[in-house]
């Protein structure tokens, strides 16, 4: 009982939950890019929200059933077809064994998850079946998938037909506006940064987004030791662009941390790719504190087991 990889995309991985409790060891939590999205697609195939499934970067994808099986793709909006047959998103399909799901590439957005009813055989290792690309841990052989891997499905099942209503369908754009807070290296002469708006480059991963624009000079800022630092931490390395840290983000950094995307915003991160257009909007720690109340409230309503 398994899936085979037919075409992979620019980037296919495996993701589950993050890793707890080892940065110290210099591993980051990894885990999707997108949590929210991938917790959308376990919950429409009755898994446990941080069950593993294939992250896909900007679709083009092709993934063969050798087993019946139910799934569900979120994410990215991307047009798909089972056995030449278009499906939607935010649902659950089933699949019989042979049938083949093709996925385009995406207009907005990053990254697509699928979820399969049942439990995807993983590589897991300090606890997480996430995949971490540059140590090559986790997931499949710790690496990304390629044309011919497959992926075994142990207990794989039928799952209700249930659609994501509408107020839980996170949106993608070309723009996003960021909620951040002051970092530890703020100082008051950055205060332009949020009347700026601030281009992704091509230099783009899983580890983090190069920003292109009017940030403050890093020069002029006074030698710093090296600190912990988390998804969403915009850095500002030498030579003028910022750098905003993801999942797979290294767990210390020596630049200067000017400021730090809200947890309840760091989502959307995942689903940035090169040429969208970002902003910040300031806020104090109360106000990220109680946005992040807010965005879990809402989505307890039909993510009740989901932490942000």
């Amino acid at each position: 009982m398994s899936l085979t990889i037919l075409q992979p995309g620019a980037q296919m991985t495996l993701q589950g939950a993050p890793r707890i409790g080892t940065r110290h060891l210099g591993v980051p939590a990894s885990g999707p890019a997108d949590p929210l999205s991938m917790a959308l697609a376990n919950h429409l195939v009755g898994n446990a929200c941080d069950a593993t499934c294939i992250e896909i970067t900007f679709g083009n994808a092709a993934i063969r059933f050798n087993t019946a099986a139910s799934f569900a793709l979120t994410g990215a909006p991307a047009a798909a077809a089972l056995a030449g047959r278009a499906i939607a998103p935010h649902t659950a399909h089933t699949a019989q064994a042979g049938n083949e799901l093709r996925i385009d590439g995406v207009g907005q957005g990053c990254r697509i998850y699928l979820s399969i009813a049942g439990t995807l055989a993983t590589n897991a290792f300090l606890g997480s079946t996430s995949t971490y690309l540059p140590a090559r841990l986790g997931g499949h052989e710790g690496r990304a998938l390629k044309p011919g891997d497959q992926i075994a499905i142990a207990a794989p099942r039928s799952a209700p037909t249930i659609e994501t209503p509408a107020e839980f369908r996170p949106i993608c754009s070309n723009s996003y506006a960021l909620r951040a807070v002051e970092g530890p290296d703020y100082v008051a002469s950055q205060s332009g940064i949020w009347d700026e708006t601030f281009t992704a480059t091509q230099r783009a991963s899983r580890m983090g987004l190069e920003l292109e624009g009017r940030f403050p000079d890093p020069a002029s800022a006074s030698d710093i030791p090296s600190s912990a630092v988390f998804p969403g931490a915009l850095q500002l390395p030498p030579g003028g662009h910022g750098f905003l840290l993801l999942a797979d983000g290294q767990t210390t950094g020596g630049y200067p941390h000017i400021l730090q995307v809200v947890r309840a915003d760091r989502h959307i991160l995942g689903q940035i790719r090169p040429g969208d257009r970002i902003r910040f909007l300031q806020r104090t720690h109360a106000q990220a504190t109680e946005a992040l109340r807010a965005k879990q409230a809402l989505l307890a309503g039909w993510l009740p087991e989901f932490s942000l």
